[in-house]
């Protein structure tokens, strides 16, 4: 490839204009040896704000966060505005200049949240069409685009895949073709759009943008993450059907790993904020795939679960089979691994897979039945988490589920209603843990390896009920043969820029 010829060291950053050196290239050799002292910077650019993680590899082998800063999106700095999350990024760091760790800062992560995009212009990153978040449907709208897409998707989209989805990427993509013709423009994801500015900003702007995205973002897209390629029939959709000429100037140039260098930072950047002109950025991850990245460690073990206990209820677990089957809403995410799954020294040519499913139940049906938290909390006291409830509960707030069965006629079951609002609260959690456990035997019968999860780490706001917790492992356990057993414990850390942090760091060796 002749473009690739001309890529230079990726750690090499010489302060010049050329953008040539800020390029990952094949040839390349990092400095990816990891000291103590070493720090590293995580980004999530969230739903309601962004966060910075910076964390520091300790004498003991760990990674001490040692500086944290968040800010809330409003007025000033729009959530779905591309230059506002890089003003965002830029104000992060700014709080963090002149602090001594930014001098240790050897490489950098951004996760973002799924499915959210904008394209760019090819020379200059400048934004050409407004971000499209990751709850924007297609089909939120009425026109002849609209029906042109959704067309394109019924006609070439495989049936039951990922990309079928009026929210992915893909769809929104295709609506920004049929609204007016890609001229000399790029698809970026938000966590690709930040890293790309972080590496390219300042330098010469009459250059070949060299575009980059990880196998966590670039899913719902339709890249195929098993073969590691774009599929034909997403090649054809978008030549034959979206009459876009040459669909590879278009689409991410390069897909990486998550974690994976993926060239340096700009030196105009590295000035600005006090840091090396050596800081690598690496591929990013979703905002859910990070924090499950903070939960479990960047090199956990297959069987690692994690549950997440919020208004909805998500689990996902290591497994080293590919798992899918959209009737039951279960996909899977490549997972990196870093030094093999005993983390050392390695080609991160292991394949896992991060599987996994989400619920429509959760903890929204608590504030739906006017649960307040303090009752929560003192009704929890009394409740044995030996003791069954007798009320079988799905506790959906409206009809439909996604996983572990895809039903969107599925009834919310929430009757009979007793008297006592401790027993009733005792059924609804009960109700939600079974979902939890049904969801992990249907990750078994699919062909998770592990079978069942050794460890359950658990996250969002339910998971500070201890009671909880308790009840939630001994329904588990219900699933387990005779010598089998399942942990199930609070995660210690679930934020997802402490993840990238941990991400940042994972291909750095000691």
């Amino acid at each position: 490839d002749e473009e690739e010829d001309t890529v230079g060291k990726a750690g090499e950053g010489n302060g010049s204009d050329d953008n040539s050196s800020n390029v990952a290239g094949s040839d390349d050799t990092l400095d990816q040896t990891l000291g103590n002292g070493d720090c590293f910077i995580g980004f999530d650019l969230g739903t309601s704000g962004a966060r910075m993680s910076i964390v520091e590899k300790t004498s003991g082998g760990q990674f001490d966060e040692v500086v944290t800063e968040a800010l809330a999106w409003d007025d000033n700095l729009v959530f779905d505005d591309g230059n506002d999350w890089r003003k965002a990024i830029d104000t992060l760091l700014l709080r963090a200049k002149g602090m001594e760790v930014m001098d240790r800062v050897k490489a950098i992560c951004v996760s973002g949240t799924s499915a959210t995009c904008l394209l760019v212009k090819r020379h200059s990153l400048d934004v050409s069409r407004k971000a499209r978040m990751y709850n924007f449907d297609v089909k939120g709208g009425s026109s002849p685009a609209v029906d042109n897409v959704m067309e394109l998707i019924e006609k070439y989209v495989p049936d039951k895949h990922t990309a079928r989805a009026t929210t992915g990427t893909l769809a929104k993509l295709l609506l920004w073709s049929e609204e007016q013709s890609l001229v000399d423009e790029v698809l970026c994801h938000q966590s690709d759009f930040v890293s790309l500015s972080l590496m390219y900003e300042g330098l010469n702007d009459d250059v070949d943008i060299t575009t980059h995205c990880d196998f966590h973002n670039i899913l719902k897209l339709g890249y195929d993450v098993r073969a590691l390629e774009y599929p034909s029939w997403m090649m054809e959709l978008l030549k034959e059907g979206a009459n876009i000429p040459n669909p590879e100037e278009v689409l991410p140039s390069k897909v990486v790993s998550p974690g994976e260098p993926i060239g340096v930072i700009s030196p105009v950047v590295a000035a600005k904020y006090g840091l090396s002109s050596n800081v690598v950025l690496v591929g990013g991850t979703t905002d859910s795939n990070a924090a499950f990245f903070a939960a479990a460690g960047a090199n956990p073990e297959y069987g690692t679960a994690v549950t997440s206990l919020g208004s909805t209820l998500a689990i996902k677990q290591l497994s080293s089979t590919y798992v899918e089957d959209a009737s039951r809403g279960v996909y899977s995410h490549r997972f990196p691994r870093f030094g093999g799954s005993d983390g050392e020294g390695s080609d991160n040519s292991e394949e896992a897979w991060l599987i996994g499913g989400a619920s429509n139940v959760g903890c929204a049906v608590l504030r739906a039945e006017d649960f307040s938290n303090d009752e929560l909390s003192s009704l929890s006291l009394t409740i044995d988490p030996n003791e069954d409830s007798p009320l079988s509960y799905y506790p959906l707030i409206k009809t439909g589920e996604r996983f572990p069965v895809a039903d969107s006629s599925k009834e919310p079951v929430l009757t009979p209603k007793p008297d006592s609002r401790k027993e009733y609260l005792h059924g609804i959690l009960q109700g939600i843990g079974d979902v939890e456990r049904d969801g992990f035997k249907v990750l078994g019968e699919l062909g998770a390896t592990l079978k069942l999860p050794k460890v359950v780490l658990s996250c969002g706001g339910g998971s500070k009920n201890d009671m909880w917790v308790a009840m939630r492992q001994r329904r588990l356990k219900e699933i387990y043969g005779d010598g089998e057993d399942v942990v199930v414990k609070r995660a210690t850390n679930t934020e997802a820029s402490y993840g990238a942090a941990l991400l940042a760091a994972a291909t750095f060796v000691s």
